[in-house]
């Protein structure tokens, strides 16, 4: 393959194979194929060359494009080249798989160069016995600031942190700190603000870069910090303090251990993809996925799907079975067969409806005393509001539909209780489910589903049966 004459043919057509992403935001087709033949062909020069301009999230990108092949290829030509933080950019099935193929001295390699959060990230899901011997490689200072973090409960603040941070003495000038500033090499890259701390490492104050760099060199650490400290613990879990940054509209905040000393920070960046996951984490267990990713196997999406598929055949053959005891009134009466997924559809989504609004709620800590009587009051009357208004549509459909004016009655009181049962339930099932210390977002929607069905062919065939007299 000749790339320098594809080049040129692609370039007379008015495509630049140096293009990384097409119209749509994807990565070109035409840049992806390059890659592949200068990964085929082992020149690692022009693959350093193309993947030199990529930020981190963009070689994560391309990590998923390739297989799983060619991404060791690629780590293997690279070599001292090859940007590990993208490992914190790929799904955890790619992650997964690269960490297992690629040797630990070539790992430890790796992550000796990455901020200790996105080490921490990489490393936190390693078998113990390799994590050992990855650790055992990197110096000892590294070493034993990522054991320190991997140390705390997962999806804590402590795994989360950036264990860089500028801490000075209150005794310092604004003069003294710039120099210090200055003079070191071993500082972040990046801050946001400056801690003030003591002896022992207990956070007296912070200073926002603003202020610092608008002080007058005489002026003392002392008097220009702010001592009004918002700190997290670092055994806190991270989505309560994803909630702290939104509510206080933080940039960064410290973080502190148990005896209040400080060993790290969070940053804002950190707290986004906390915030992505948590959405993700919560969207996926609505519908019963649980962490699956698009990179995962074929096997193991099967294997994460099935036992929630099992909960809802359990409630399917449930609903069957209070059908089943209607089949003389349903015999006599074919219409009522047609009729009766009406009620228990419109039962579910309205159940949907109201469920997705508590477990939001919930997951965002929104519903105190107060809120929670205004949520449950007003979903009820929701639910009764809509199912009058829809018993009153599907009711006239009924008539005109059959000529029967009755049966037409007869569905839209099945309407409403069901609406209103379902407006209750979508409710209070979330709430329940989180009283008793369960996700919401796990069985809500199983639990809810059932609870309509079973209450619309309920209603809809008894009221039927009674007003028919079909029993």
């Amino acid at each position: 393959m000749s790339t320098d004459s594809d080049s040129r043919h692609d370039s007379d057509n008015g495509i630049d194979p140096d293009v990384f992403r097409d119209d749509d935001d994807r990565i070109s087709p035409l840049w992806l194929e390059r890659l592949r033949a200068f990964l085929s062909a082992g020149r690692a020069d022009d693959l350093a060359m193309v993947m030199a301009p990529l930020h981190a999230a963009d070689i994560g990108d391309v990590l998923e494009s390739l297989d799983a092949d060619e991404r060791l290829m690629l780590v293997r030509l690279l070599g001292e080249r090859f940007d590990y933080s993208a490992l914190t950019e790929v799904d955890e099935s790619v992650r997964t798989q690269m960490m297992e193929a690629l040797p630990n001295a070539e790992i430890a390699r790796g992550v000796a160069g990455l901020d200790s959060d996105d080490a921490v990230f990489i490393l936190e899901d390693m078998e113990q016995v390799d994590l050992d011997e990855v650790l055992a490689k990197l110096p000892t200072f590294e070493r034993l600031s990522l054991k320190r973090s991997l140390d705390f409960p997962e999806d804590s603040a402590g795994r989360r942190m950036l264990t860089d941070f500028i801490a000075i003495p209150p005794f310092w000038t604004v003069g003294q700190t710039i120099d210090y500033l200055r003079r070191e090499h071993d500082l972040p890259d990046e801050f946001y603000q400056i801690y003030v701390v003591d002896a022992a490492y207990s956070v007296l104050g912070t200073i926002a870069l603003d202020k610092f760099l608008r002080a007058p060199r005489s002026t003392p650490i002392a008097a220009l910090m702010n001592t009004n400290l918002m700190l997290v613990d670092a055994n806190e879990d991270q989505e309560e303090v994803a909630r702290d940054f939104e509510r206080y509209d933080l940039i960064e905040v410290g973080v502190v251990d148990e005896s209040k000393r400080l060993v790290g920070v969070l940053t804002i960046d950190d707290i986004v993809d906390v915030i992505h996951e948590e959405a993700d984490e919560d969207i996926k267990l609505l519908a019963g996925v649980g962490d699956e990713d698009i990179s995962d196997s074929t096997l193991y999406t099967v294997r994460s799907r099935v036992p929630w598929l099992v909960v809802n055949l359990i409630a399917a053959v449930a609903v069957s079975m209070v059908i089943g005891l209607f089949n003389a009134t349903i015999e006599q009466m074919v219409a009522l067969a047609v009729l009766m997924p009406i009620v228990a559809s419109m039962g579910g989504n309205a159940g949907t409806q109201t469920m997705t609004v508590t477990v939001r709620a919930l997951s965002m800590r929104e519903l105190d005393g107060r809120r929670l009587r205004r949520l449950i009051s007003r979903e009820m009357v929701v639910g009764l509001t809509n199912g009058v208004i829809f018993a009153v549509l599907i009711g006239l459909v009924t008539w005109l539909r059959f000529n029967n004016i009755e049966l037409g009655a007869v569905i839209a009181a099945a309407m409403v209780i069901n609406m209103a049962v379902a407006g209750t339930a979508g409710i209070l099932i979330p709430l329940t489910l989180d009283k008793f210390k369960a996700d919401p977002a796990i069985a809500s929607a199983v639990f809810v589903t059932t609870i309509t069905d079973i209450v619309g062919f309920l209603a809809f065939l008894g009221i039927a049966g009674l007003w028919f007299g079909l029993f």
